[in-house]
């Protein structure tokens, strides 16, 4: 999968990539931190660079008098200047982070464009990951001014940022971080050898190449699932759904609970009923769990190891492993009504679920569509070859190098 540095010439750009990747990972913590500290709402303004938070007595005191003005505070009045503190440091945190990471991108990418270390083709990814990064501050924006608007004085329930707004933040958090990471294997796997790809394919058997491109899209299933159950999980957290119905497998005393449809109009149900998201997040976990370990168990037969490479034999590994994780994770979160320490570890237990099937399906690239039609070409013009053939294997372990 990886090549090492003296043979490739843009590994320090593909570790530039997979750090960038890992700090967002790093501010999806803060912001799970940051929401379950019940935190997003303490700023109540926001600017593209940021600036200083308060520094004396009477910035603070100021600060605190803005964030009186807006609803929340009407239901917690008992919060003090140094409450105040703690919960502004945390979103002040988050969103300076999310600027470290864009200038963390920025950067380098000026420095690895000037010496030509940026590969032909890839200015364009470039590109767009730096407007996925500047789309997210957006987002975040308008996420929370969901929860500062006049219309929310009224309300009984706590007052939270809006469930789908706050999905839609995380899901774009999340697909900046799957394009990063993808990025960062293709750039830590140069030099790409077609010729060497093509001469692993055509050494194996359309039986293998078959087995390998199912494997290929599974594994992109998982990824897309993952995905989902990540953005259902956002709208239990907007909702603090995870405080109900803290039992298992059942919700209360029943499989289905009665009230899952009560809200009118019923589109309603699918994002503001507490039931009903934790219902589908129970669904959609429970569906991605058994999804990768049905996954790894067939990839790693010993019917389909002609059609495994090393490395997408590691995958299958880590999709498994991964996967039961943080299934058993997420039953304990919810069994022990969703402590902080548990909480956020669920989170990021997802996104290592989500990191092991991008993995995967990368490892498995020699099974794409057009090296199978190269494959199948070749295939008419001789004979095929034995799918244990060892001159295959051979082949197939260094074009994943």
């Amino acid at each position: 999968m990886m090549t090492k540095s003296v043979e490739n010439l843009y590994a320090p750009t593909g570790k530039w990539i997979m750090g960038t990747a890992g700090m967002v990972v790093g501010m999806i913590h803060v912001g799970g931190v940051t929401r379950m500290t019940q935190s997003g709402l303490s700023m109540t303004d926001w600017s593209p660079l940021g600036g200083l938070p308060p520094i004396t007595q009477q910035e603070w005191e100021m600060e605190f008098q803005r964030y009186k003005e807006f609803p929340e505070w009407q239901q917690r009045q008992s919060m003090t200047l140094q409450d105040f503190k703690f919960i502004y440091g945390w979103e002040y945190g988050h969103r300076m982070m999310g600027r470290l990471v864009g200038l963390v991108f920025a950067v380098p990418w000026l420095y690895f464009s000037a010496r030509g270390k940026i590969p032909a083709g890839y200015q364009k990814r470039m590109v767009g990951l730096l407007c996925m990064g500047g789309t997210q501050g957006l987002v975040g924006w308008w996420m929370v001014q969901s929860g500062l608007g006049e219309d929310r004085r009224e309300e009984k329930r706590e007052i939270r940022v809006r469930p789908v707004r706050l999905a839609a933040h995380l899901s774009m958090a999340l697909a900046t971080y799957g394009a990063l990471v993808w990025t960062g294997l293709d750039l830590l796997g140069m030099p790409h050898s077609q010729a060497k790809l093509k001469e692993a394919v055509s050494k194996l058997s359309q039986e293998s190449l078959r087995q390998a491109q199912v494997l290929r899209t599974k594994s992109f299933a998982l990824s897309g699932l993952t995905f989902l159950t990540v953005a259902s999980g956002a709208l239990v957290a907007g909702n603090d759904a995870g405080r109900a119905y803290n039992t298992y497998p059942k919700m209360g005393d029943h499989w289905i609970p009665p009230e899952i449809m009560e809200l009118v109009p019923w589109q309603r149900n699918f994002t503001e009923n507490t039931a009903t998201v934790q219902f589908n997040h129970r669904i959609l976990g429970a569906s991605t769990a058994i999804t990768a370990i049905t996954l790894a168990g067939i990839g790693l037969s010993p019917s389909r190891a002609a059609a495994l490479t090393p490395q997408a034999r590691r995958g299958l590994y880590a999709v498994g492993a991964a996967a039961t994780a943080q299934a058993s994770l997420g039953i304990v979160t919810l069994l022990t009504y969703v402590p902080l320490t548990l909480g956020v570890a669920h989170q990021l237990g997802s996104i290592v679920v989500f990191t092991c099937s991008l993995y995967l399906g990368h490892a498995l690239r020699y099974a794409r569509p057009s090296l199978m039609r190269t494959a199948q070409a070749a295939a008419i013009k001789a004979p095929p070859p034995n799918a244990a053939n060892p001159a295959a294997s051979v082949a197939m372990k260094a074009a994943a190098k």
